[in-house]
């Protein structure tokens, strides 16, 4: 029986031979997308050695937060950003993945507690142009970066993005290249950048060529989820 520990040894193993094989020079992080799955599969993950995790609703969220407390779990937070949760999203997250807006920036910004280190965040990419997905133009990027920059209590790292899916490995090496030239751009232009969040379960392998340094997998690790009944 394949259990979360070994398909997480599995997928951290993935991880280093792509690296390997394909001479990435970056550092890769898996984050553990645990969207619609139990407090208990969580505190399974952690117990073998997982502990940053991501969740998309905030509610959601604030719930496993409470019957985990006693874990030290970093936590990103991915999804849709609606402006009457950026209090929530600033006071309870170490990360945020999803900032498409400066009002979110800067309502999260106000909202980050002064006590707290800055909350670290990256820019969501809509390199797809899909008009369903969140995420900034590749145009804005640069006037964005440059407003974040200046708020003191937010820090960014870099971009994240969820390209359109495809299984043409063809197509997901194109999008994630984009993202990474837009990476470059805004790097080439003295943002002080490390963080490219991008590749979910099943197109990892071919962001981490492409300069992933976070990889989003959700269902390669859990197993299929339940409906989530949070906004």
């Amino acid at each position: 029986m394949t259990t979360i520990s070994n398909r997480l040894q599995d997928i951290l193993a993935t991880i280093q031979s792509i690296k390997a094989a394909t001479q990435a020079p970056q550092a890769i992080s898996l984050l553990a997308v645990s969207k619609a799955h139990s407090s208990q599969a969580i505190r399974e993950v952690y117990t073998a050695g997982q502990h940053a995790f991501g969740e998309n609703y905030v509610q959601e969220a604030l719930e496993k937060q409470g019957e985990l407390e006693d874990l030290e779990i970093t936590w990103h937070f991915i999804g849709p950003i609606q402006s009457n949760k950026t209090q929530l999203i600033a006071q309870h997250f170490s990360w945020v993945h999803s900032i498409d807006r400066l009002k979110i920036a800067q309502r999260l910004n106000d909202a980050r507690p002064t006590d707290s280190d800055p909350l670290q965040v990256c820019i969501q990419v809509n390199i797809s142009n899909e008009a369903t997905k969140g995420g900034v133009k590749p145009e804005e990027l640069a006037s964005l970066a440059t407003a974040i920059s200046a708020l003191p209590r937010l820090k960014l790292r870099g971009l994240m993005a969820i390209p359109a899916p495809t299984p043409d490995p063809e197509q997901q090496r194109t999008q994630f290249k984009q993202v990474r030239q837009c990476y470059d751009a805004l790097k080439a232009k003295g943002f002080p950048l490390d963080t490219l969040s991008m590749g979910m379960s099943d197109d990892y392998p071919i962001a981490i060529e492409q300069g992933a340094t976070i990889v989003r997998i959700g269902s390669a690790l859990f197993g299929s989820r339940l409906q989530s009944q949070h906004d």
